[in-house]
């Protein structure tokens, strides 16, 4: 038998990231370290200019043992998948858990913003949804954990002393004060913790 722990739904039923300035590095150290056996859909979002196609999918594809996407509307979410929200396109979850994308209007100069995510995950998830905020140099975020962690859900922030951008971490802290404060290479293993079955 192996020694790998079954990871299963656990207590929370997705996990969503939003991260800014830094985010590679940041996302290098959580998103390969999550195991196959990883069985909750990892949504994120991360701050890319309007006119530049992402080409995260691509780069973390090849380095992570999860399949790894670039989000489609009216996709539904399927658990064990990394999803990336598109450039110009706000990513949310619908309350049917399925994929949306809009061109409303930016959210603190953002889109897609993290708050947007965040918020629309809360509403659908409840207290089953992880919020991860990682590096940034803006605010963006802040309310959207607060929102997670309203509704019953779990938060965790990088370390700002850890971050390339402070300002989002620092906000993020502050609007969640009981966040779980973790340096990118031990925010994989918080989640594996919360997501592995007690069975």
């Amino acid at each position: 038998m192996s020694d790998e722990p079954s990871i299963t739904r656990g207590n929370q039923s997705a996990v969503v990231i939003g991260a800014s300035v830094g985010a590679i590095e940041a996302l290098t150290a959580i998103l390969p370290a999550l195991p196959a056996t990883f069985l909750l859909p990892v949504l994120v979002v991360v701050h890319i200019p309007p006119d530049r196609k992402t080409i995260l999918p691509e780069l973390f594809a090849s380095r992570c043992h999860l399949p790894v996407k670039e989000a489609e509307d009216k996709e539904p979410i399927r658990a064990g998948t990394i999803y990336f929200a598109p450039a110009n396109y706000h990513l949310l979850v619908e309350p049917d858990f399925l994929l949306s994308l809009s061109n409303d209007e930016p959210v603190l100069y953002s889109r897609p913003a993290i708050d947007v995510l965040f918020e629309s995950a809360a509403d659908a998830y409840g207290s089953d949804l992880t919020g991860v905020i990682l590096t940034g140099a803006s605010a963006d975020g802040a309310q959207g954990l607060k929102a997670i962690v309203a509704n019953g859900g779990s938060a965790i922030v990088q370390d700002p002393a850890t971050a390339e951008g402070t300002a989002m971490p620092t906000a993020a802290i502050e609007s969640s004060p009981a966040a779980r404060i973790l340096p990118p290479d031990r925010i994989a293993a918080a989640l594996l913790e919360a997501c592995i079955s007690e069975s």
